[in-house]
């Protein structure tokens, strides 16, 4: 018997053909095998956010959301997942730098993970309304740990900018 859980994986690119990067991420994580993905989300545009804060002279990032079931063990999940960036150009050079493309998992069906290379929930998630816009568009009644989504999103006062494609 194979155990399949629902984790929520956040995209984002803030270099090259933003939209292509992030249409083939999507299909790369369908083709891993034990992960299926579920639901995509429409695209968001919001500027770079820098350790300092947002940096409007940096590219601008589409951000977007996948459900996906995945049967790896969350460290599985995390290797295959940097494997799909870095079939996307990911270079891993500067913290919180420009990307073609970045995957987190922010959440794996309530499991927890706090560890130097994975933690899960994403720590940050929470604060971000690129990750919690499109997270609602696919599930209206989300939470992250004890928190409903929606609530978290309207604490944020962020409002992300839709971008004009058609969803992943």
């Amino acid at each position: 018997m194979r155990v399949e859980l629902p984790a929520v994986l956040a995209l984002g690119s803030n270099l090259g053909d933003r939209e292509q990067t992030l249409r083939d991420a999507v299909r790369a994580i369908g083709d891993i095998r034990g992960v299926k993905v579920i639901r995509a989300s429409g695209i968001v545009e919001t500027p770079a956010l820098k350790p300092d804060g947002v940096d409007v002279d940096a590219p601008a990032y589409l951000n977007a959301v996948v459900l996906v079931r995945s049967a790896l063990h969350p460290r599985q999940l995390l290797a295959a997942l940097h494997e799909v960036e870095a079939a996307h150009g990911r270079v891993r050079e500067e913290h919180w730098g420009a990307r073609t493309l970045d995957i987190d998992i922010v959440s794996l069906g309530g499991y927890r993970v706090d560890d130097p290379e994975l933690t899960v929930p994403h720590p940050r998630a929470r604060e971000r309304a690129f990750v919690l816009a499109p997270w609602l568009e696919v599930e209206p009644d989300a939470v992250i740990g004890s928190d409903r989504v929606d609530a978290l999103l309207a604490a944020t006062g962020e409002t992300p900018a839709r971008y004009e494609s058609e969803p992943l």
